[in-house]
């Protein structure tokens, strides 16, 4: 496998975009729904009973664009359809399909394993935001520190009014921090019987206290939705949800290739 500086497709080399891997040992075609906006066909690869899903492109790197990552993952929705995916990291290019067989065989016991262990499973995005100067005031409202601090400031005219304020902000942000770890805690306890496996992403944002990914059943997934459901209503005032997917299993199969740069 090789990396190349991008070109035009009329001077550069041509090579393998892989999307996923999947289980069939019969030929399929997904459609002209390649990667770039060539028209290539999306088809398999196979070696025993694994499959590559793949289509022709230019041997280059692939610059993570809102287009390309959009291709991306519109491949793998589509084959997640009739199959349990395995997907691959984005931009993964092979020079020729022999080089992909290489691959498969290589890494057949280890795909054997990943995909005994995601058949029929599905993954789901949660992201949890808050309205953090609603927080603050109930924050306010309830801890008997903050109230003090904020009075002591208040009335005061002396020094000690700077060394208040920088207290205040230590205590506002440790009871923020405590209450964001408690709705967190009691979100994934209620989801923990209807999901297989959950995954923890560093939030985006001061808003956001919860940015998850949980792996889950497909013939599970009604339940899983009512549940996500009955928490919505639970916090509806307090706390949003963005609820997403379902999606191949992204955040629980990430299969990283260390890829050989080659000069021309």
């Amino acid at each position: 496998m090789s990396e190349q500086l991008q070109g035009t497709d009329s001077d550069t080399e041509q090579g393998k975009y892989v999307y996923c891997i999947i289980k069939t040992e019969t030929p399929r075609d997904f459609g002209t729904v390649g990667i770039g906006g060539r028209g290539d066909k999306v088809h398999t690869v196979h070696y025993r009973e694994f499959a590559a899903v793949v289509s022709n492109c230019p041997l280059i790197v692939f610059d993570p664009t809102r287009e390309n990552a959009l291709a991306h993952e519109h491949v793998n929705e589509l084959v997640m359809k009739d199959f349990t995916v395995l997907p691959m990291s984005f931009g993964t290019v092979f020079r020729t399909e022999n080089d992909i067989k290489e691959f498969l065989k290589g890494t057949y016991e280890a795909l054997s394993d990943v995909l005994q262990k995601m058949e029929g499973k599905i993954e789901f995005g949660l992201k949890v935001n808050w309205d953090k100067d609603q927080v603050v005031k109930e924050i306010e409202n309830e801890n008997e520190e903050i109230r003090r601090l904020k009075e002591e400031i208040q009335s005061s005219t002396s020094t000690s009014t700077y060394f208040s304020r920088m207290q205040l902000g230590r205590v506002v942000e440790s009871a923020l921090q405590a209450k964001a770890d408690l709705y967190v805690t009691e979100i994934y306890e209620a989801l923990r019987d209807a999901a297989i496996a959950s995954r923890s992403n560093k939030p985006i944002g001061d808003k956001m206290i919860m940015n998850a990914a949980f792996l889950v059943e497909r013939d599970k997934t009604k339940a899983f939705d009512d549940q996500i459901s009955d928490i919505a209503k639970k916090y509806e005032n307090k706390l949003s949800f963005l609820y997403t997917g379902p999606w191949p299993p992204y955040n629980f199969v990430n299969i990283r290739l260390k890829l050989e740069r080659a000069e021309r």
